[in-house]
C-alpha cells in the first residue's frame, strides 16, 4: 500500500532559489527524506541550451542532501522535472510531492492522491522517435503505476516525464556506431522526444494501439490525454512520474484531468478542476476556488493549420520569435485567468499529448481533512 501524499507549491525567487523547499522542511510540513518528486518551471529559454533547469535541479538536490539523511547518490534518484520557459505572465515555481507516514492521516475509501516514479532503460539516440523508445517508456509507466498502487489506468490523471533529446554529441555517437537518427535538427528533436514519449504513455494506459514508426509526429489523432512530456540534455533515459488517485491511504488531495480543445479552451481547465473533486457553479470564477487549487499542469501546441477558432495567426510563420514561446505565453495567460495565479505549470511541445492545437490539463485540489 502506498503512503499518503503531501503536495505544496513554492515560488522560485531566482533561478537557484530553493528556499521554499527549505522552509517547508524546517517547518515540519514535509521531511527531506520523504520528498519523492518535484515538478517545476524555470525562467530560461526552454530550449536545448536552457541551463536554468540544471541550476534549479542542483539547488533543490543540495537542500534534500543537507536537510535529510540520504546521500547525494540517493537524492540523484529522486525525479525532479524542470520545464524551462516562463513566457508572458508565467511565474517560476515548483510543486513538491512528499510521502507522509502511514497512519499519520485518517484512511478513507475516497480517491486520494498517489504518486509513483520509475526510470526507463537507457535510451539510445537512434531509438528516439522509434519503436524501442515507445516500448521502454511504456514499461517505465507500468512500473510507476505499480509503485503508486494503481492497477486501473482510469485512476491515472497525469504522467510527467523527462527524456533525452538529440544533441550534436549524441548524433555523432549514433553515426560512429553505424546508426541513423530520426532527425539531425536538435531543436526539432525536443518535439520528437516529447511526442514519442507520449505515445509510450498512451500505449501503457491503453489509450491507443501500438503505433507504427511512421505514425510518430504524423498521426496526431493518436494521443494521450494525461501525458505531459518534457525533454532536455540532463539525462539519458525516461524519468517517469505517475500521478493518480487510489483508495485506502487518506490524505487531503485529489487529482483530475481533462483536455483543452484549443488554446482558448478555459472550459477544459475548469473540467479538470471539477474532475479533481471541487464543486463549482455553472460559470465559475477564480474566487470560487477558495484557495483549494494546489496547481494545474498543462501542455500546449500551436495548431498545425495556423488557426484558432476560425481565425488565422502567424505563430508558425514567425522567424523572430519561435512558436514555442508564443503559444506558451498565450496558454499561460488563458490558464492564469482561470486560476487567478500565474505560478502554473504550462509546457510547450505537445505532439501526441491531447488534440492538435490543444493539450492535456491536470489539476490537484485540496479537499481538506
Amino acid at each position: 500500500m502506498p503512503e499518503p501524499i503531501e503536495v505544496r507549491k513554492v515560488p522560485l525567487k531566482h533561478v537557484s532559489d530553493a528556499s521554499g523547499l527549505t522552509e517547508l522542511i524546517d517547518a515540519g510540513v514535509i521531511e527531506a527524506d520523504r520528498v519523492i518528486a518535484v515538478i517545476g518551471k524555470t525562467e530560461g529559454n526552454g530550449g536545448v541550451n536552457d541551463y536554468t533547469r540544471i541550476i534549479a535541479d542542483r539547488a533543490f538536490r543540495e537542500v534534500l542532501v543537507a536537510r535529510g539523511s540520504r546521500t547525494a547518490d540517493e537524492v540523484a534518484g529522486v525525479p525532479i522535472v524542470w520545464s524551462g520557459g516562463t513566457d508572458g505572465v508565467l511565474s517560476p515555481h515548483a510543486t513538491i510531492f512528499a510521502t507522509l507516514p502511514a497512519g499519520s492521516v485518517p484512511a478513507t475509501d475516497e480517491p486520494r492522491l498517489t504518486v509513483g516514479f520509475a526510470m526507463s532503460e537507457p535510451l539510445l539516440p537512434e531509438e528516439i522517435g522509434r519503436r524501442p523508445m515507445i516500448e521502454k517508456v511504456a514499461a517505465a509507466v507500468r512500473d510507476a503505476m505499480a509503485r503508486a498502487g494503481i492497477s486501473d489506468p482510469a485512476d491515472v490523471h497525469y504522467v510527467q516525464t523527462k527524456t533525452p533529446l538529440l544533441t550534436i554529441h549524441t548524433i555523432r555517437d549514433a553515426k560512429s556506431r553505424g546508426k541513423t537518427v530520426w532527425t539531425e535538427h536538435t531543436h526539432e528533436s525536443m518535439d520528437l522526444s516529447n511526442g514519442t514519449t507520449a505515445l509510450g504513455i498512451g500505449v501503457a494506459l491503453g489509450e491507443i494501439p501500438f503505433p507504427a514508426d511512421e505514425d510518430v509526429m504524423h498521426r496526431l489523432d493518436l494521443y494521450s490525454s494525461v501525458a505531459s512530456c518534457s525533454s532536455g540534455v540532463e539525462l539519458d533515459r525516461a524519468q517517469v512520474v505517475v500521478v493518480g488517485n487510489t483508495r485506502g491511504i487518506g490524505g487531503r488531495y485529489r487529482i483530475g484531468h481533462s483536455v483543452m480543445r484549443d488554446a482558448l479552451d478555459t472550459d477544459g481547465i475548469w473540467a479538470a478542476i471539477r474532475d479533481a473533486g471541487l464543486d463549482l457553479p455553472e460559470r465559475p470564477h477564480p474566487t470560487d476556488l477558495k484557495g483549494r487549487l494546489v496547481n494545474v499542469f498543462l501542455k500546449c501546441e500551436a495548431s498545425r493549420d495556423g488557426m484558432v477558432r476560425g481565425r488565422r495567426n502567424a505563430m508558425l510563420d514567425d522567424s523572430d520569435v519561435h512558436w514555442h514561446r508564443q503559444i506558451k505565453a498565450c496558454v499561460g495567460g488563458v490558464a492564469a485567468s482561470v486560476t487567478g495565479d500565474p505560478a502554473i505549470f504550462v509546457s510547450v511541445s505537445a505532439a501526441h499529448q491531447g488534440p492538435d492545437g490543444g493539450g492535456p490539463v491536470a489539476a490537484i485540489v485540496d479537499l481538506g481533512e
